[in-house]
């Protein structure tokens, strides 16, 4: 009898915290704004989310970590349509939204081009936030089974023009 393993799943040994903060020197616009706290990228996105919404502190980096795996999913796979739900959608949005951060993220890992967000109004309810999370750790990034299945087929409004957007 011969019993065949399969290979593991390959394991991305990156950090999201991480890799947020590797942008602190990729960010040339309103860098007093950005820098003034002397807080890490990582600590001003998570005290940003906790100032604009209730959720208690592990909410905030479980959410914000879901939503840079997502942003470098999109990135490296510029080809593969992807979205995400309500939750880590807000992290997404916390990125985007704090405008000199989201310009160092789009220099550093996106070889300078501008990564677009362009949602539609209505709610995609096709299953692709599950199909993401599924992609992602197919990727090996290591997902946050809850957060991604939360609002299983309940996806963000994510248009499907990629390379251009998410």
């Amino acid at each position: 009898m011969t019993v065949t393993l399969e290979p593991p799943a390959r394991t991305l040994r990156r950090d999201p915290r991480e890799l947020l903060n590797a942008v602190a020197p990729h960010i040339t616009e309103l860098t007093v704004n950005v820098f003034d706290s002397g807080m890490s990228l990582w600590d001003r996105e998570v005290s940003l989310l906790l100032r604009d919404h209730t959720m208690v502190r592990d909410m905030a980096e479980r959410i914000l970590g879901n939503a840079v795996m997502y942003v470098m999913g999109s990135i490296e796979n510029p080809d593969q349509h992807l979205g995400v739900g309500k939750l880590v959608d807000i992290g997404v949005h916390q990125l985007i939204l704090d405008t000199p951060v989201w310009w160092g993220i789009c220099r550093l890992y996106n070889g300078g081009r501008f990564k677009h967000h362009a949602p539609f109004i209505e709610r995609r309810r096709d299953g692709l936030c599950l199909r993401t999370g599924d992609f992602l750790r197919s990727q090996g990034w290591a997902i946050d089974e809850e957060l991604w299945a939360i609002d299983g087929t309940d996806c963000s409004p994510c248009d499907d023009k990629v390379p251009d957007s998410h």
